[in-house]
Formats: C-alpha cells, sequence, structure tokens
C-alpha cells in the first residue's frame, strides 16, 4: 500500500498551491491513516507541495509508523502539532478539525482549509472499493445468518446482537456503527436504538447495520415483516422500493447528487408521503460511514455536498418512510457510481420478506 499512499499525497499536494500553502498540517486521525496508513490515537502529517512528507508520532505509535510509513519520514513527538507546523513557511491547516486553542497555540499566520483531504479521499482507490466490497459481503451473510432467527418474541436488541455477532464471526472487524433495529412503531424513528421490545406479528422490522473491513464500511437497510403485512403495510412498502430502485438507477458518473436525490424524493413526494422522508437519500462511504458527497436536495451553497458524482465515488440510496405511531419502511444498498452506471455492492434481495 506504500505507492497508493504516495499517489495519494501527490494529489493532495497538486492542490496546495491554490490556497497559497507551501505544505498542509493534516491532524485528522481518519486523513492521517488515509495518507499514511497509520492508524493512530495522536499522530500528524505534514504534506509539502513536492509531495514529501513528514509524520509525526508518539512513542506508543513509532514503532508501528516505521514500519507501516517506510517511505516517510518519522518523528517520535509528544506534541505532533507543535513540532510540524515549524517545519515549513505558509502552513495550512484542517480548519473543520484543528481545535481553537490549538490554532492560537501555533500560530494566527496560519491559512486555514477545510475539507481538503476528504475532497481528494471521495473518490476511492480500485484497492478501497474491494475492502468495501468484502464489507458488504459480510453485511449480506450476516443478514442471510440471522434472518431465520426473527420471531415474535425475540427483542429488537437480540436482534442486533445478533447481526453485529455474526459479522465478527465472518471476519468483521467490528460493526461499521451502532446497528438499529427499529419494530412496530418504533419503525417511526429514522435512527431508533434497538430496545427491549419483543417482535410481534404484524411488525415491520427495520435493521441498518454494517460490517467494517479493513477500515472500510458497509451500509444496509433492509425492511420486513413478521407475519401477513396489512394492505398499507405493502403499499408503503413498495413504494420505497419503488423510490430504492429510482434512486439507485440514477447514480451514475457525471449526475448530480441533487439530481439522484430527486429521482426517489420525487416518486414519494408525489404518493403524498413527501413530508414522512425527511433526511437525505443518501451519503459517502469508505474510512468513515458518512462521506461527502452526500445526496440531498439542492442548497446552492455546498459544494461539496451537492457536486457531480465521478467514477470510484461509493454512496448508500436509502429513502425511507415514517408514520410516527404506525412504522415505517426504509431500504438502503451500497453502490458505486461508475460511468457506465451504479455497481451494487450488498446484494441482498429487496422483495419484501415475509417471515
Amino acid at each position: 500500500m506504500t505507492l497508493i499512499h504516495a499517489q495519494r499525497r501527490a494529489r493532495l499536494a497538486a492542490l496546495l498551491p491554490a490556497h497559497g500553502a507551501d505544505a498542509l498540517l493534516v491532524n485528522r486521525g481518519v486523513n492521517v491513516r488515509y495518507l499514511t496508513g497509520l492508524a493512530s490515537s495522536n499522530a500528524a502529517v505534514l504534506v509539502r507541495a513536492g509531495a514529501d512528507a513528514t509524520l509525526a508520532t508518539d512513542s506508543r505509535y513509532a514503532e508501528t509508523a516505521r514500519r507501516v510509513c517506510p517511505d516517510i519520514e518519522v518523528i517520535e513527538e509528544r506534541d505532533v502539532i507543535g513540532h510540524l507546523v515549524a517545519l515549513a513557511d505558509r502552513v495550512a491547516v484542517e480548519a473543520h478539525h484543528m481545535s481553537v486553542a490549538d490554532y492560537f497555540r501555533l500560530g494566527e499566520d496560519l491559512l486555514r482549509v477545510s475539507g481538503l483531504v476528504e475532497s481528494v479521499r471521495r473518490i476511492k482507490d480500485e484497492e478501497e472499493i474491494d475492502l468495501i466490497r468484502t464489507a458488504c459481503e459480510l453485511t449480506d451473510q450476516a443478514f442471510a445468518d440471522v434472518l431465520p432467527t426473527l420471531r415474535p418474541g425475540v427483542t429488537e436488541r437480540e436482534i442486533a446482537r445478533g447481526l453485529e455477532r455474526r459479522m465478527i464471526e465472518l471476519g468483521a472487524e467490528k460493526p461499521a456503527f451502532d446497528s438499529i433495529v427499529a419494530s412496530g412503531p418504533n419503525g417511526s424513528i429514522p435512527h431508533h436504538s434497538p430496545s427491549g421490545r419483543p417482535l410481534e406479528r404484524g411488525d415491520l422490522v427495520t435493521m441498518d447495520f454494517g460490517a467494517l473491513y479493513g477500515g472500510y464500511h458497509a451500509d444496509m437497510t433492509r425492511t420486513v415483516a413478521i407475519g401477513e403485512p396489512a394492505q398499507w403495510q405493502r403499499e408503503l412498502y413498495d413504494l420505497v422500493r419503488a423510490a430504492q430502485r429510482a434512486g439507485r438507477h440514477a447514480v451514475r458518473a457525471g449526475a448530480f447528487t441533487h439530481e439522484v436525490d430527486a429521482a426517489a424524493r420525487d416518486l414519494i413526494a408525489e404518493a403524498g408521503y413527501g413530508e414522512r422522508f425527511g433526511h437525505g437519500l443518501g451519503h459517502g462511504v469508505g474510512l468513515e460511514i458518512h462521506e461527502v458527497p452526500f445526496l440531498a436536495p439542492a442548497k446552492p451553497e455546498s459544494d461539496l455536498e451537492h457536486a457531480r458524482l465521478e467514477d470510484r465515488v461509493p454512496v448508500t440510496v436509502e429513502p425511507g418512510i415514517y408514520l410516527p405511531g404506525r412504522g415505517g419502511v426504509r431500504i438502503e444498498d451500497t453502490l458505486v457510481a461508475r460511468d457506465d452506471g451504479p455497481e451494487l455492492l450488498t446484494r441482498t434481495t429487496k422483495e419484501l420478506l415475509v417471515l
């Protein structure tokens, strides 16, 4: 991976002159990992306009850093940002991450940039996509393995723990995020925390979960029925499924993110449920579970959130409808924008499963 990290730093370095910077001080942990391969709770990397770099970390990680990053100068130092900032003129810092206290401590003449590394991260290497693909395969398999356990009397919390345990047994590092299991009326809460509520016949059950593999995240949501669903539940499910299909098919290189959102949102709004779909259609995934770009209604003032998709940008598509006191439906896949259309990474059926 050493060559890949060098290529990433080179892409970042090429952006610095436009910001008037000779170097960028990167101390956001996930960005340090992206640029060097080092996962650490105390590390920073100085990337210079010429693409050479210096990595600083403390004694807990120094040996690992020298092994993982053999092509970078490694400095063992507790005050990682304080040491690196003195190594270049016209240093830019990650304004969206650095604390106000650190900014004033290091010097108010520092240049400020926001989201620069994230803008490089949004287009993935094929190696990154392979890791996301594996995370999605583990997620699919865990769902298939746990599905037979869903029956009346089993609690939301038991299902969530079962999914998480099975993902780890299959090879995941850990769950990609806190799993969501929302049954019956709890399904109207998009980010419901699994509770001790037992499943009941007639429930719709929404499960939103994913595996973490090689540092990369999967994200999938499926809604199933416990026993034969009522007519209104089938109609709601069919509408969300149609919207999700429209959103997926709109994902391709060159598409505007707000247009992808509209492809799904307009179907829901036309059916009279527009106010019951309050969140964005989806988001990027990678080293973080939520990354740029975000698929959401257009806001012209936000360049990163409302840009064109490009080849090799993984996103989720996750429309939902939430009816307070009754329940809800959400269906979500992780997929990759490609020049010729979307590549689907989560493969579990989107047919309504009646258990």
